[in-house]
């Protein structure tokens, strides 16, 4: 099953020059710096590079962010700051801020906005893999585990990283506690999607999809109460993709606990949880209007166009009309089937 999901844009950064002019004389000092420049260079270029994968992404990491820790870690095995750690300056933009930018001169706040990239760049990797029409198991897998790293970067951000930063992170930035928690949810959201995709396609129980999708439409409903205090100019666009995904997996839910009534002979209770699937189901396709008009960051598409909205309808309506059929024969047990 193809997804859809929406992405906010990547964080922007201004160059770093890494010239520490009186304090890196020597040639191995000075190697360091150049190190420093190059690898910082190679990780932003991979950001945008379509043939990037999650291993030479981890790669590309892995090179700059050992480096960084020669400012942070204490030189002398104390618990001392480590005095490098101040020594520059490093502006970032914000995901929904446009191009207005932080600045902080600390080599922690470098550290927590290049992972927080990181982190998006594994959102994105997953979404292009997602939107395939015919995605593989393998494939599916790919998804569902780059979902989980972006959730994990968010988080240890979150609980270790973010906490050591002198300066606080503004309202309605980055890196203060509404916004990420957003991006983690959002993260555990979609990567249930791809449990729930596996679970129909394998026909597994209907009690076991609902039950899945139920709690997805939970996660998403979470997501978007963690926004609602923000600015309504930068987070609409963004709340209205946690809305419609809610609804829609919603509509999934009463979708298969209908099908879980109807196995039961329950052909009344079945049309009514139909009825609520088709509810949902056309606020969901409200919302993707209304996603559509909303200004804000984030990808321009038309979600009720996408394969995975337009084969839920389907089955919403196929699956009504079957249990209106059988709860015909069952009032009219004389009535050949």
């Amino acid at each position: 099953m193809a997804h859809w999901f929406h992405r906010n844009p990547l964080k922007a950064t201004a160059p770093v020059s890494f010239n520490f002019y009186g304090v890196a004389g020597s040639p191995a000092a000075n190697k360091i710096c150049n190190d420093l420049r190059t690898t910082r260079a190679r990780l932003l270029e991979m950001f945008t590079d379509v043939t990037c994968n999650s291993e030479i992404m981890k790669n590309a990491t892995d090179a700059y962010f050992s480096l960084l820790q020669g400012f942070i870690l204490p030189l002398d095995g104390t618990t001392q700051e480590n005095k490098m750690r101040f020594i520059q300056n490093f502006k970032w933009t914000d995901t929904l801020q446009g191009n207005t930018p932080s600045a902080q001169q600390d080599v922690v706040f470098e550290l927590v906005s290049i992972a927080f990239n990181v982190a998006l760049w594994y959102t994105k990797f997953a979404s292009r893999l997602a939107g395939k029409e015919n995605i593989t198991e393998p494939e599916a897998k790919d998804v569902h585990r780059s979902l989980k790293v972006a959730a994990g970067i968010f988080k240890n951000l979150k609980e270790v990283h973010i906490p050591r930063l002198i300066t606080p992170a503004e309202k309605g930035r980055d890196l203060e506690p509404r916004v990420i928690d957003a991006y983690i949810i959002q993260c555990q959201a979609e990567a249930q999607e791809v449990t729930i995709a596996r679970a129909i396609e394998l026909k597994h129980n209907a009690t076991l999809i609902a039950a899945l999708s139920f709690e997805t439409a939970n996660f998403y409903q979470k997501a978007d109460h963690t926004l609602n205090t923000l600015e309504p100019e930068c987070s609409s666009k963004w709340r209205k993709y946690l809305q419609l995904k809610q609804h829609f997996y919603m509509a999934y839910a009463y979708c298969y606990h209908g099908q879980t009534l109807l196995a039961s002979d329950k052909c009344g209770e079945a049309i009514r949880s139909l009825q609520e699937a088709e509810k949902c189901y056309s606020r969901a396709e409200a919302l993707c209007k209304e996603y559509r008009q909303t200004k804000g960051p984030g990808t321009t598409a038309k979600p009720s166009e996408q394969l995975f909205f337009l084969k839920l309808g389907g089955l919403i309506k196929n699956t009504l009309e079957k249990c209106q059929r059988e709860n015909g024969f069952m009032q009219n047990p004389r009535k050949k089937r």
